[in-house]
């Protein structure tokens, strides 16, 4: 398993939400090419960055930041938040990231998650985020009556090779993950390779993914618990690199 330190960027700093709530804000670190640096001297193999601003508004807000961590990173970057237009897919890939995830227009806008999937291939990745196992979109403002299952199963059939999912309710809590709902995602997309999200924030946290047993559980993403001190990036790519 592949862990994925998390930067979340808001007005230009690196932040954590709780829950996803816009008013409630922790900043970390107001230099985020510094703290991409930062995970990859740790041992980031990868990194997950988010545009919380683009989320929100729906196009994205942190263009010139993205490329920075990116290229500070030096490593494979997938970058989500906003990517709702052609023009705003491009820009991201062109500015180096190494997949572009498309988070509320999977569900609201199939016909363009089928033609970005057409156009750039595994470099798309399917965003999907729920509360109690329904999709929320918008930046997690809505919550819709879709399954987040049933959107799994969705964006397979459009060819889409991977799957971010992210339990909203244990964003943020540092209280773990919501294993039944991840090994449903899985089972319900067997041919995507899915990475967890929400609520990792142990190595423990980790080896309970991993007892899942699920072959396309590639990765998982942490993000408070390495900001607040709780573990180490070197603690949680000990525990993915074990199999007991």
């Amino acid at each position: 398993m592949i862990i994925l330190p998390a930067i979340d960027l808001k007005g230009g700093v690196c932040v954590r939400l709780r829950q996803g709530r816009a008013d409630d804000v922790t900043t970390y670190n107001d230099d985020p090419a510094a703290q991409a640096r930062d995970w990859r001297a740790q041992g980031g193999r990868e990194l997950h960055v988010v545009d919380l601003d683009g989320a929100f508004a729906g196009t994205p807000r942190h263009a010139e930041v993205i490329r920075a961590i990116i290229e500070a990173f030096g490593g494979p970057v997938e970058v989500g938040g906003g990517l709702r237009t052609p023009e705003a897919l491009d820009a991201v890939l062109e500015a180096g990231a190494a997949r572009a995830i498309i988070g509320s227009a999977a569900l609201e806008n199939p016909a363009f998650l089928a033609q970005a999937v057409e156009q750039y291939g595994d470099r798309i990745t399917a965003g999907i985020d729920a509360r109690d196992g329904f999709v929320q979109t918008r930046g997690w403002v809505t919550t819709t009556a879709v399954k987040a299952t049933d959107l799994a199963k969705a964006v397979a059939a459009a060819g889409v090779k991977s799957i971010i999912y992210t339990d909203t309710a244990t964003d943020g809590m540092l209280g773990g993950p919501n294993l039944a709902q991840m090994a449903a995602i899985c089972d319900a997309a067997p041919t995507c390779a899915i990475t967890a999200s929400g609520g990792v924030s142990s190595p423990q946290d980790v080896r309970n993914l991993i007892a899942l047993g699920r072959a396309n559980l590639r990765a998982a993403i942490v993000g408070k618990a390495l900001y607040d001190g709780r573990t180490t990036l070197k603690e949680m790519n000990d525990a993915a690199e074990s199999r007991s």
